[in-house]
């Protein structure tokens, strides 16, 4: 039998998980975009191991970091007969990504600003 190596989150990378939940990342793609972070490659099998999530929700996370271009992958012809393995990775640093982030909630936070100043603009 082939030795299991199993990973899991260590505290600091389950707390970075929780802030970019609190920020309004889906719980899951937080997950995973914190584990793509501190792993340069890795295939879904991996990734689902790792982050503790199932396929189908790994599969939802990655969809959605594709749609925000967030990563990418390449395919592998498997070891055996079957389908080709893909392997994932960040397309672009993830300091990059938050920096994205952060660009992206604070103009929600002006446009929620700006709006509160035209209610006060009726009130007055």
């Amino acid at each position: 039998m082939r030795p299991k190596n199993v990973m899991y989150f260590t505290d600091d990378e389950e707390e970075l998980a929780n802030l970019l939940v609190r920020v309004g990342l889906k719980r899951n793609v937080a997950r995973v975009l914190v584990y793509l972070s501190h792993h340069p490659e890795a295939t879904s099998r991996e990734i689902e191991r790792g982050t503790d999530l199932r396929q189908p929700e790994v599969s939802l996370a990655m969809a959605a970091m594709m749609e925000q271009e967030w990563v990418e992958n390449r395919e592998v012809k498997a070891e055996n007969k079957g389908r080709p393995v893909k392997i994932y990775r960040l397309s672009q640093p993830f300091s990059e990504i938050v920096d994205g982030i952060e660009k992206e909630k604070r103009e929600e936070a002006n446009t929620q600003l700006s709006i509160i100043q035209k209610i006060r603009a009726y009130i007055q």
